[in-house]
């Protein structure tokens, strides 16, 4: 198995920072170690970096909101979004059960416009405010106690690394990309210049990546606009 230590090594040498046959010393293993974990921490907040989605689930309980985080009500790792929400109904007996699914609002300004946030029915909407260390989700509008489960999809985590010989579990072709692109993050910490070449192998592993990872949606219109008759962008009105 790759371990962190060997990522920085093989940085270090495709960086030219190291010479062949030349060691790593303790604090250069050591700056290099936190420039990774930094490099994840970027990489956890873009959706084409994660290789895939993660959906977890509650027992509505009549609140108006549920925590998200480690030792929430989602006990997960904190979100800094989420990517797509849906109700399930359990009511009816399994398998029968129903989902449905959740817009989700953006912006706490658009949430902020709800006139009547306490208003108990069926749910349409989610709003997901990011607070740290842990964030919050306000369904809309607010879910009966035990009728409904709530489900939201998140990033799979990218967790940090906790030690220079752990094992790296990752699919196969990231460890090229934390390689090459930690070599280029290296390169100034040395007062070295940028490598157009090492730059060249860091962007395309990141493709590589992307490519792999890519899941386009369907395109779905705002119900506003997906009415009869033919839509004036001038206006702003359907006749």
């Amino acid at each position: 198995m790759t371990t962190p230590q060997d990522i920085i090594t093989q940085a270090l040498k495709k960086s030219g920072i190291l010479g062949v046959g030349q060691t790593a010393q303790y604090e250069d293993l050591n700056d290099a170690f936190q420039d990774l974990n930094d490099m994840l921490a970027q990489w956890q907040r873009q959706r084409w970096l994660i290789w895939h989605l993660v959906t977890t689930g509650i027992t509505s309980t009549g609140a108006q909101s549920y925590t998200v985080g480690p030792g929430g009500d989602f006990d997960i790792a904190r979100p800094d979004r989420i990517e797509s929400a849906f109700l399930r109904q359990i009511i009816t007996t399994q398998p029968n059960e129903v989902d449905y699914p959740l817009d989700i609002i953006e912006a706490r300004e658009d949430y902020n416009r709800i006139a009547l946030k306490t208003l108990g029915t069926f749910p349409r909407y989610v709003f997901y405010d990011a607070a740290y260390p842990i964030g919050v989700l306000y369904p809309w509008p607010i879910p009966q106690a035990n009728t409904y489960q709530v489900f939201i999809s998140t990033k799979a985590s990218l967790t940090q690394f906790t030690a220079l010989n752990q094992d790296i579990v990752l699919p196969p072709e990231y460890i090229a990309a934390l390689k090459w692109n930690l070599a280029v993050r290296l390169r100034p910490s040395y007062q070295l210049p940028e490598d157009p070449q090492i730059t060249a192998l860091a962007y395309s592993s990141l493709n590589i990546i992307r490519n792999a990872n890519a899941q386009v949606p369907r395109l779905a219109m705002p119900d506003d606009l997906v009415k009869n008759g033919n839509y004036n962008i001038y206006s702003d009105q359907i006749r």
